[in-house]
């Protein structure tokens, strides 16, 4: 089974989605799951994860519905506030849901690098492994020392990385301190790392599978192919290329391993870390 561990839905509204800005004007309508299936049909795709993409409780109970609807979303990661009460009592509503896998926070928009330090968010994040729920991890690369710190308090939670930690992928010129910490951060082994938006973090004005495969190569090397898992950051991923054309990316930069690990890539380790069912 081929697994999307990262795309987002949402219905589109002038309050909610305080992050697009006009750069975004190609992403800012509605998605939804009658968009997402046809092109996960195309290429093979049996599930995915839905990813939250608002800061509100409403936008957790919001995607478990469709979950309940649309039965190729296999698991949700969602949002509660874990600063309030170490998340209490939304994650005991929540929780109990059996498509929820996992909570998420934007860290990489607070405006403190050492948010993730954060003796009350730290609070939320203890209570996550007593309801089997991974956290993602949302940061840019210049946060991997903090994070670094942050996943050392919690030895028992499992995370994953989102979007390799955003490193500046640019021709010419590769990104060497986050490959070094990226490499120091997947030494932890209860840590795990998707493949996904790597093109809308190229700051040239083109890409190819040359310009990502050493970043890919770098992740994989650090991680393994056992704790590495293929996601779209569809529709995000539509600013720079499309569902198709991300997932023959993947395709190519992979190309060499074993079926085995290509398979644990593409489902095999998003299943078993999600817990998907």
């Amino acid at each position: 089974m081929k697994i999307d561990s990262h795309q987002h839905f949402w219905a589109i509204n002038d309050t909610d989605y305080v992050w697009m800005g006009d750069e975004h004007a190609a992403i800012k309508r509605d998605f939804l799951p009658s968009d997402l299936a046809p092109l996960m049909a195309a290429v093979g795709i049996d599930g995915c994860v839905a990813v939250q993409a608002r800061q509100m409780v409403e936008e957790t109970s919001w995607l478990l519905g469709l979950a309940e609807q649309n039965d190729f979303i296999q698991g949700v990661v969602g949002w509660v506030p874990l600063l309030e009460n170490a998340g209490a009592p939304w994650l005991e509503k929540f929780a109990s849901h059996p498509k929820l896998t996992g909570v998420r926070h934007v860290v990489h928009d607070e405006p403190d690098d050492d948010f993730i330090l954060r003796k009350d968010f730290n609070a939320g994040i203890k209570q996550l492994a007593n309801h089997g729920l991974v956290y993602d991890i949302l940061i840019f690369a210049k946060h991997l020392p903090q994070t670094i710190r942050f996943v050392d308090r919690h030895p028992e939670q499992a995370f994953v990385v989102d979007h390799i930690a955003k490193p500046n992928i640019r021709m010419r010129q590769f990104d060497q301190a986050w490959a070094d910490k990226i490499s120091e951060l997947a030494q932890r082994e209860n840590v795990s790392c998707k493949l996904s938006g790597m093109i809308t973090e190229v700051l040239d004005t083109e890409w190819d599978v040359e310009l990502l495969l050493p970043y890919c190569k770098t992740v994989i090397e650090a991680f393994g192919t056992q704790r590495v898992m293929f996601g779209s950051d569809w529709p995000v991923c539509q600013l720079r290329g499309t569902y198709h054309e991300w997932t023959l990316a993947v395709s190519a930069m992979t190309s060499t391993l074993s079926t085995d690990e290509q398979s644990a890539i593409w489902g095999g380790n998003a299943a078993r870390v999600y817990g998907l069912k």
